[in-house]
């Protein structure tokens, strides 16, 4: 096997325009990446034409949303508190035309209830116990750990014992269920605790005239009442975390006290920011698309130009087991495109980053072990998709058809599915069983079900984990190259 390997080797490095192609799209990666980053520019800026204030970072250093309205007081080291969520309604504004139209609603990720925090800093470490508009109790922490409780508590407790913090539900304020507890690493020993409430906007998709969706994000507030509130005899203070300077009045956060109850307003999320708070680390790749064209027809070529020119005839006479000629391709074939992609990836990421700050964008922040994935993924997607494409080729015999078989079977689902021209559904199975779910290897930022969002590919988003996409790829990879080599074995060469 180590002499084909050689033999595979010498024929590819020895052959000019099959070299040239593969720097050709280590070249595109990084030009198109370039290109599209350079004509990329933030157009946020704040009411008062400042710059819009930097997104907050949570405690695991990643891109949080940390708005909402917070009536708090002082808690000095352990500690218990327990409420009642007397009642959680809200109203929806309509944008213009319709923005004077103001209707009740709670949308279904409105949340009010009890939270722990660090300090009113954005970003600071959390622990809540709350009430939803639609998804029943959850004990929330630190922007995206959700737990779920019961569809019908409405008392709500939580316990600090140093920096374990513990949620408990109750239906009648008698009988109590845990229903997690979560710590809060570097907990200060003085913290502040007390009552919430947000809404995230009301969400609505509808169907474009061609294709793909539109999504609408009405302003809606939550308004919670609460009862039986065991804090008691310390001072109030109400913030509207994260509220802007000059946001409209129906946006920001109230707060009110008559006799037992209390109230409080308020818009806004607590949670991770999904791609809308920013440019994701895949942006920087974007040049990797055409630039698997580009190794397509290599791949394709490198077994066809056998066959055009007579050559496969000596190549299988030199080694009759015909499987291990094919599989001696395949690795060479994929080890090339697998470093020349690596390269590129490694070049694209920080240009296209300095260039995209320099335009005024805000990069989300990844971990190092995700960004490792989206570069290397990348550089494993084009490798595998090579090889793809040179079963592809092996089994047609002829560069037209197998190029043009290899890019509608792997690129052009992808084009479909993420260019808003075909129904939600359908481009989330096209993303599902064909090769081009193997993109979702490029993906750093993952569906959060506790966060309103849209998901869906037009937006980034893929139906299929990275490594779950990454593996349909494979597996179709896989089948085709057993096929030629079971075609390669029967048929003459």
């Amino acid at each position: 096997m180590t002499g084909l390997l050689r033999a595979e080797w010498t024929k590819f490095r020895t052959v000019r325009g099959w070299v040239l192609g593969m720097v050709l799209a280590a070249l595109i990666i990084v030009l198109l990446g370039v290109f599209t980053a350079a004509n990329n520019y933030s157009s946020c800026e704040g009411p008062d034409g400042d710059d819009c204030p930097a997104v907050p970072l949570g405690p695991d250093g990643s891109a949080v949303n940390d708005r909402f309205s917070f009536a708090h007081q002082v808690l000095d080291g352990d500690g218990e508190v327990t409420v009642r969520v007397a009642s959680l309604t809200g109203t929806i504004t309509y944008p213009p035309p319709d923005h004077d139209k103001i209707v009740p609603g709670v949308v279904p990720w409105a949340k009010a209830g009890i939270m722990i925090k660090e300090s009113v800093r954005q970003g600071s470490a959390y622990a809540a116990m709350m009430v939803t508009g639609g998804h029943g109790t959850r004990l929330q922490h630190n922007f995206d750990g959700d737990a779920a409780g019961s569809p019908g508590a409405s008392w709500l407790r939580l316990t600090r014992a140093g920096d374990t913090i513990t949620g408990a539900e109750s239906a009648d304020g008698v009988r109590w269920t845990t229903v997690g507890t979560v710590r809060l690493a570097g907990l200060p020993p003085i913290v502040r605790v007390g009552l919430f409430a947000a809404s995230p906007c009301d969400l609505t998709v509808t169907q474009g005239d061609l294709g793909g969706t539109i999504g609408k994000c009405r302003l809606a507030r939550a308004v919670a009442a609460f009862d039986h509130v065991s804090l008691a005899g310390n001072p109030w203070t109400h913030d509207d975390v994260g509220a802007m300077r000059g946001a409209p009045a129906l946006s920001q956060g109230a707060f009110r006290e008559s006799g037992d109850t209390f109230t409080v307003s308020g818009s806004g999320d607590i949670g991770p920011y999904g791609l809308e708070g920013g440019q994701p680390v895949e942006r920087t790749l974007s040049g990797a698309y055409t630039g698997l064209i580009v190794v397509i027809v290599v791949a394709v070529m490198f077994i066809t130009a056998e066959y055009r020119r007579g050559m496969i005839r000596t190549t299988l006479l030199a080694s009759p087991r015909r499987g291990r000629v094919l599989v001696a391709k395949a690795l060479v074939l994929g080890a090339v495109t697998f470093v020349t992609a690596l390269i590129a990836a490694l070049v694209a990421v920080p240009l296209c980053r300095r260039i995209l700050r320099g335009n005024g964008n805000y990069l989300l922040p990844v971990s190092t072990a995700t960004e490792l994935r989206v570069v290397l993924g990348t550089a494993a997607l084009l490798a595998v998709a090579a090889v793809l494409a040179l079963a592809v080729g092996a089994l047609f015999r002829r560069s037209a058809a197998a190029v043009i078989t290899a890019i509608t079977v792997i690129v052009l689902p992808h084009v479909l599915a993420t260019a808003s021209v075909l129904p939600v559904e359908l481009s989330q199975w096209l993303l599902r069983l064909t090769p081009a779910a193997g993109f979702a290897i490029q993906q750093s930022v993952p569906e959060y079900p506790q966060v309103t969002g849209h998901y869906v590919p037009q937006m980034g988003y893929y139906p299929l984990p990275p490594w779950g996409g990454f593996g349909v790829l494979c597996g179709y990879a896989a089948l085709a190259l057993g096929l030629a080599v079971v075609q390669l074995r029967r048929r003459d060469a």
